[in-house]
């Protein structure tokens, strides 16, 4: 079986190990970190993609993005299927599965989440530090742009209000995937918890789910949708469905 995965580059350390230990031929395409800001912009990126891919190259299309945002609802299946974890997000996939993922936000909701290539492959401008919302270390760089572009009054009041998640959160975990050397990564994530007076923790990682898509796996955990239809949520554990849309 060919396949062609579509993904984000915050995964791109596990995407490129699991595609080169999968028993199938698999082509990887990543999508530049931190589209997901912005969802129709995303979503219409990757069904330009998954226009574009060939039937007569490919057995199906996988992707390594989970809702993200809504980003991924709407997604239409062309000539070839599609296939996407069950995922809410990227962070899902870090850790392996929908149960822990879970375990993990009934029991630490208030949680910043750091991972080796999302903050290797940030660009301190369009993504965030981390998984959680919001603002990169340049924060007298950022107060500076908005009191030239709106006033300082206006920039006071911005920065209030962007501030304002710090309260949401009392964790800083960094998922260890076990890929690459995320010394610097892991300490620098200890770092910002000390400063912002967070307790730190550092999670197993889990390559279960990209391990399971990319080895053609889709038993369970997994969304099949066959030409002719597109991506929905489903508001339930079930996390995404699929249903007949004609094609536009």
């Amino acid at each position: 079986m060919k396949l062609k995965c579509l993904g984000c580059d915050a995964l791109a350390r596990i995407v490129y190990l699991c595609a080169a230990q999968s028993p199938h031929i698999v082509d990887v395409e990543l999508f530049r970190l931190g589209l997901h800001i912005d969802p129709p912009d995303l979503r219409s990126r990757l069904q330009s993609r998954i226009d574009a891919v060939s039937q007569e190259e490919y057995d199906a299309i996988v992707l390594a993005y989970g809702l993200c945002g809504q980003a991924t609802a709407g997604l239409m299946a062309r000539q070839l299927p599609l296939v996407f974890p069950r995922a809410h997000d990227c962070i899902t996939l870090f850790l392996g599965s929908r149960e822990r993922y879970k375990d993990q936000f009934e029991n630490s909701p208030g949680t910043y989440w750091y991972t080796l290539d999302y903050i290797e492959r940030h660009d301190g401008v369009t993504t965030a530090l981390s998984l959680g919302s919001g603002m990169g270390t340049d924060i007298h760089d950022v107060y500076e742009e908005y009191v030239e572009k709106y006033g300082q009054d206006n920039a006071d009041y911005l920065m209030e209000v962007m501030g304002a998640w710090q309260s949401h959160y009392q964790r800083a975990a960094f998922i260890d995937m076990g890929v690459g050397d995320s010394t610097r990564i892991e300490a620098q994530a200890r770092e910002e918890a000390e400063k912002r007076g967070w307790s730190f923790e550092r999670v197993a990682g889990d390559l279960l789910l990209i391990r399971r898509l990319l080895n053609g796996e889709w038993e369970q955990d997994f969304l099949i949708v066959e030409p002719g239809h597109q991506l929905t949520m489903t508001y339930d554990d079930d996390v995404m469905g699929c249903v007949y849309a004609q094609s536009s």
